[in-house]
């Protein structure tokens, strides 16, 4: 497993997307929970493509419009060609009185707020949008962005799904897959039932999966990624920590699923720790590294605020992981039976 992999999507096209293993997750870069200063945001994308990265994800949500301006200016900097990118289509910014100002967990953000919108209009707004502040058309991927239940209750997926399948949220990306103006269509989400659902539906390239495959969870093996492997549905990992507590271990204060952490979890991440510190391993490696022994995960794509994270994400990512780890993991009951897991590099040793 080498940072300089590069892997398609899915095949099913005439010009596959074909990405780095390790990713670039923007979220951080619209000032996600603290404020990060120009200058630090623009060294941290020019040391993840220094360092090999080539596929970046943005959003509209991040930092109200904010990550996707910061990405304009490095497009400006990197190869075109060689470049995959990603946004997402669903959250459209309007301006707005400040008190009306919907920065969720961003800070010092534009004066916009967040309006959902699924229908055919609003996902081509939400795309001409997203054209105008990255200053650029060269968008490879598009995903639908949290249409799925969470924490807004199943009426607010039901009402979703409505406008994607009756209003013409779907067509529209079809629209623009079928026109060339972007290579694949998917949704960029926290749970793996809703890109069940969602295929069950349609026909898509690909999903931005956050957390739900990883050291913690396994439960997609049971029907979600079987029916990406049949029908060449590729997956990127976002949230390879559980929000952070395999990268922590189990520390005061470590968060799963953006909350603190329940007692199970931290006992069994201790006990993961433990079997991982016998193969004188980082858990954090093996939590980054896991995903991509499925055949249908392509990518993880973890995030950073500056290049010294950057740097650490690359590290991880190329730390070699013992086979007789998985092996250990799988014998002590931490991880599922049938998980297939990564082969140790033969150079590696």
């Amino acid at each position: 497993m080498r940072l300089a992999t590069r892997t398609a999507l899915n095949q099913r096209t005439q010009t596959p997307v074909m990405l780095s293993q390790l990713g670039f997750g923007g979220a951080p870069l619209g000032n996600l929970y603290r404020k990060i200063e120009e200058e630090a945001a623009q060294a941290t994308l020019d040391a993840a493509w220094d360092a090999g990265v080539r596929y970046f994800d943005t959003a509209p949500q991040y930092g109200l419009g904010l990550s996707e301006m910061r990405f304009a200016k490095a497009l400006d900097r990197f190869d075109g060609d060689s470049l995959v990118l990603s946004t997402k289509v669903g959250r459209v910014l309007e301006d707005c009185a400040p008190e009306d100002v919907t920065p969720e967990a961003f800070v010092d953000v534009p004066q916009k707020r967040i309006v959902f919108d699924f229908t055919y209009d609003g996902i081509m707004r939400s795309f001409g949008d997203s054209i105008e502040r990255l200053g650029s058309d060269r968008i490879d991927m598009l995903f639908l962005h949290d249409l799925d239940a969470g924490t807004a209750g199943q009426a607010f997926e039901d009402n979703n799904m409505r406008q994607l399948f009756s209003e013409g949220g779907y067509r529209a990306l079809s629209d623009l897959r079928e026109g060339g103006r972007i290579a694949a269509i998917g949704a960029g989400v926290n749970t793996w039932q809703i890109c069940e659902r969602l295929l069950g539906e349609a026909d898509f390239d690909g999903f931005l999966l956050a957390g739900r495959y990883t050291l913690l969870e396994q439960d997609p093996l049971e029907t979600f990624l079987p029916l990406c492997e049949r029908r060449d549905v590729g997956i990127i990992l976002g949230g390879p920590y559980n929000s952070g507590i395999l990268a922590t271990g189990p520390v005061a204060g470590a968060r799963y699923d953006y909350a603190p952490a329940p007692d199970d979890v931290l006992t069994r991440v201790r006990q993961l720790e433990e079997i991982c510190r016998a193969h004188d391993t980082p858990l954090i490696a093996a939590a980054l590294q896991f995903p991509l022994g499925h055949p249908s995960v392509k990518t993880v794509i973890p995030g950073a605020s500056n290049p010294d994270e950057v740097r650490q994400n690359v590290r991880i990512f190329e730390t070699p992981v013992p086979d007789g780890l998985w092996s250990d993991l799988k014998s002590g009951g931490l991880i599922r039976p049938d998980a297939p897991t990564p082969q140790e590099a033969p150079d590696a040793a």
